[in-house]
């Protein structure tokens, strides 16, 4: 039980929950237009240059994946790392000011690279990793804050045992920390030159050598961001909302263990069928396979959780968002595998599929799970209650809907393209132009707009409905022990 005395600051956490709505918002809404240009070409030029394609997919990536998932795990690190480590932040000053300095870092970072990436096309051209040197410099000042805060609040705290989200947001802290300075060791070329433009850099690595670098560094991106800092967030929400026990605590570990061990090697599935060595593109698909076992160990363990307790998913909307992201974490640790197997690649690789696979994890478990978690924290962080259980039950069905209607039209798309591309006539040639696939694909990339358009939506409702609860809502004299009280 919390102790009455503990009284925690929320200050940090809620100005991180703040930029995940924002980011949110702008990413998600740069995906949607993003969606649309592919299938209605001349919306390229609705903003003029900064409206083309090649200037904000990456916006839209860096957005979603470094504005709002890290913005919703620094929000709950710094409500979940004070609570289950029972120890308020505000009890050192020190730790205080270093939480607020790498809020503030953060955003300027972020700003910075907007106007990096949409004005100035400042880009390594790296998938993940496309901030340039001068902003590298900045994330790893701000990383080494967030790790002081982790670790500081460890060595002040009040409870001995680490919970098992403790361990995964160590890991990401650990594991992010190694994977973006190997890959982002780069040269700015004034240096060498004295000459050009002095934020442009290049790799350290060349050829094979980089791709190698990149896709350990890439593939482990989506580990260390996407995957185990959402699985420290479903640990502590899950159980807290549904006031269940956590199903099996030594499942909990077994899967930790071997997602930080199989993870790492399962890269080199993105680069099968190029010059790198063919014993690395088979390990990549066996590691990829064995991945299997700790991401469903994690996923069973926490629907296994709401065991006998079904019934909460009728009234309680919040367990409906954590249980079905763990369904779609199930269902995009299946796909990305199958994926990796060499003969289905042959047919899957640079097709809509991918994105697909990518984008049923990215919306159905992480936005999800960061969703959640915020909406468990709002009530806590102003002591009222959430403002609407009708908006946040409309809201799931309607990015639910968005979300089957994306990944399915891209399954089909994805399919259907590599499937055409390989079709030959009886002469050998092939039997279909690249114009061919375009006009075929066009209706699947409208149902894919669409899809993600209802998603977009949702962050509005989800937006509006935050801000109704820190504003509007009835206040209530203690924070909710288990399922939040929800007006109706």
């Amino acid at each position: 039980m919390q102790s009455p005395a503990i009284e925690y600051d929320y200050t940090v956490a809620k100005w991180f929950s703040y930029l995940a709505i924002l980011f949110g918002i702008i990413g998600m809404g740069v995906g949607v237009l993003i969606a649309f240009q592919l299938a209605f070409p001349d919306l390229n030029y609705i903003f003029g240059q900064y409206s083309l394609f090649s200037r904000l997919r990456p916006l839209h990536t860096n957005a979603v994946a470094f504005g709002f998932t890290l913005s919703g795990i620094f929000a709950t690190w710094y409500y979940v790392g004070q609570r289950v480590l029972k120890v308020s932040i505000a009890e050192s000053k020190f730790l205080q000011g270093v939480a607020k300095l790498h809020f503030w870092l953060y955003l300027i970072t972020i700003l910075w690279a907007v106007v990096d990436l949409v004005f100035f096309r400042h880009t390594t051209s790296k998938e993940y990793a496309q901030l340039e040197w001068h902003l590298d410099v900045l994330v790893v000042v701000w990383w080494v804050l967030w790790g002081i805060s982790i670790f500081g609040l460890i060595g002040i705290r009040r409870e001995k045992s680490l919970y098992i989200s403790v361990w995964y947001y160590i890991a990401t802290f650990l594991g992010v920390a190694m994977l973006y300075l190997f890959n982002n060791m780069e040269v700015p070329t004034y240096l060498i030159s004295g000459m050009g433009d002095p934020f442009h850099s290049v790799s350290m690595y060349a050829g094979t050598n980089d791709a190698l670098v990149q896709w350990w560094y890439g593939h482990n991106a989506v580990a260390f961001v996407f995957t185990v800092p959402i699985i420290a967030m479903i640990y502590y929400y899950l159980p807290k909302e549904s006031g269940q026990p956590v199903y099996s605590y030594k499942l909990s570990l077994l899967s930790f263990w071997g997602l930080m061990f199989v993870y790492l090697w399962a890269g080199g599935h993105h680069l099968i069928y190029s010059t790198v060595p063919d014993w690395m593109q088979t390990m990549g698909s066996v590691f990829s396979i064995i991945l299997i076992l700790p991401s469903w160990g994690s996923a069973l363990n926490m629907l296994l959780t709401m065991k006998g307790e079904w019934g909460q998913l009728k009234d309680n909307p919040l367990i409906k968002f954590m249980v079905l992201a763990s369904t779609f974490y199930m269902l995009s640790t299946l796909e990305g595998p199958i994926q990796s197997i060499k003969s289905v690649n042959a047919l899957a690789h640079f097709t809509d599929w991918i994105p697909g696979h990518v984008h049923d994890g990215t919306l159905g478990w992480v936005a999800f799970m960061i969703i959640s978690a915020i909406m468990h924290m709002a009530p806590r962080f102003y002591k009222r209650e959430i403002y609407s259980k009708k908006l946040l039950e409309m809201q799931f069905w309607l990015q639910t809907t968005g979300i089957v209607l994306y990944f399915s039209s891209m399954w089909i798309s994805g399919i259907t393209q590599g499937m055409m591309w390989r079709a030959v006539d009886q002469y050998g040639n092939l039997a279909y132009s690249f114009i061919d696939t375009v006009t075929v694909l066009h209706p699947y990339y409208t149902l894919r707009g669409i899809g993600g358009l209802f998603f977009f939506i949702g962050l509005f409702m989800w937006a509006y409905n935050f801000y109704k609860t820190m504003t509007a809502s009835r206040a209530i004299e203690r924070e909710p022990q288990f399922a939040s009280p929800m007006a109706a």
